[in-house]
């Protein structure tokens, strides 16, 4: 069978009070180290584990990634998308989504000031505010970072670390091979089972907890949410090589942006849709022909067979005021008010503005044209109510 070797890191935690938080640093975008860097040639990052900061706090742990997705917005924390030979010890993690998430130090001080008590805010800023200091003018990070390469594979020492720092002293680099008898996917899952137990029964040098990730209830992420990301992550870096965008094209994607926003969060918002449609209209429609606007067609269209659609509710409505006012039939409200107790509020919407009979309009114009807007929304919901209606109907059809 397929001989498959697997790394196992040991990463150092950084100690702030009674937390101690595992970290590593990021170099360039596409590897790391669990040592400082001897030489700036390659910028470095140090990035601190995001559950490691979250650990006894009041953020309920299926409630954790929705956070992390949160921050890493703002640029303050990012997904490691480890490569499947990679492995962490303490760490267990699905082999169909090795990655975890990190925050840089601007992140750990976001996160402290907004989950922690006082006592643990002072704990951060003593132990992390040389750090900070240091990192004053880091840029924000991505929102994922795919890693494929880890550049050193010997056991950290204190000496190597930023300070204060602790080292978890079990071996930081295994390779495992796998024997003839075993597939390699069931010594993944056998080496992860043992980095527990070995890591839990440590004492004084264990961590606060272990993760395991596999009890999470963040569902595995699926081909299509992975392709999802990798748009988002590509669009992200698009933007990023784009030196000028105008100010009215800034505004539709960010109006489209949020509405993506809450629909990811399984928020269905109408007036944030209202909002992004209403921008993308303005937009678009410069420089097209109200003839020849592929846009204003789709629209329409789509509005007319949402309109069509809703033809047996209207008339249900128009059937339940005609046996309600039989004995008024000669003696019917003003139009405005008949065609707002019968029609839906979209229906009287296009008609008003498209025959500029909006709030604004004369109060002589209102009263003088909308029965005509009554008339059109009898005739299109095939629904005769006034006499006019019925006098016009029977003429047209003997033509």
């Amino acid at each position: 069978m397929t001989t498959k070797s697997v790394s196992v890191t040991n990463l150092p935690y950084w100690e702030s009070g009674k937390r101690r938080i595992r970290f590593l640093y990021l170099v360039g975008d596409d590897s790391f180290q669990v040592t400082k860097p001897s030489t700036n040639e390659v910028p470095a990052i140090p990035l601190f584990l995001g559950a490691d900061l979250f650990l006894n706090t009041d953020v309920r742990t299926e409630n954790h990634p929705r956070y992390h997705a949160k921050f890493a917005k703002r640029g303050l924390a990012t997904k490691l998308a480890f490569s499947s030979d990679l492995r962490f010890q303490g760490l267990r993690v699905p082999c169909s989504s090795n990655s975890l998430w990190f925050y840089g130090v601007h992140g750990v001080f976001r996160v402290a000031f907004e989950l922690y008590s006082r006592q643990e805010q002072l704990s951060v800023l003593e132990s992390f505010q040389d750090l900070w200091k240091s990192r004053i003018d880091d840029d924000q990070l991505n929102s994922v970072y795919n890693i494929g390469i880890q550049l050193d594979t010997k056991p950290p020492k204190p000496s190597d670390q930023e300070k204060p720092v602790g080292v978890n002293h079990l071996s930081s680099d295994i390779s495992v091979s796998t024997e003839d008898h075993l597939s390699s996917q069931e010594t993944v899952e056998d080496l992860e089972e043992m980095t527990l137990e070995s890591t839990s029964g440590q004492g004084d040098t264990s961590f606060s907890a272990d993760h395991d990730y596999c009890s999470l209830a963040e569902p595995v992420e699926s081909k299509h949410f992975s392709v999802l990301t990798e748009r988002l992550y590509s669009l992200g870096n698009k933007v990023k090589r784009t030196s000028i965008v105008d100010k009215n094209q800034e505004e539709t994607i960010l109006k489209l942006l949020d509405y993506v926003d809450y629909w990811i969060d399984g928020q269905v918002d109408e007036e944030k849709l209202a909002e992004a449609v209403t921008v993308l209209l303005q937009t678009h429609f410069h420089g097209y022909s109200i003839y020849s606007s592929p846009l204003l067609q789709a629209v329409a269209s789509w509005l007319g067979r949402q309109f069509h659609e809703a033809n047996s509710s209207v008339s249900d409505q128009v059937e339940g005021f005609k046996i309600r006012n039989i004995e008024h039939i000669k003696d019917l409200p003003p139009a405005e008010d008949l065609a707002t107790e019968l029609f839906p509020e979209a229906m009287r919407n296009l008609l008003i503005h498209w025959m500029g009979l909006s709030e604004e309009a004369a109060t002589w114009k209102r009263l003088s044209e909308y029965p005509i807007v009554l008339l059109i929304l009898e005739f299109a919901n095939h629904n005769l109510i006034t006499g006019v209606a019925h006098v016009l109907y029977s003429s047209l059809i003997c033509r």
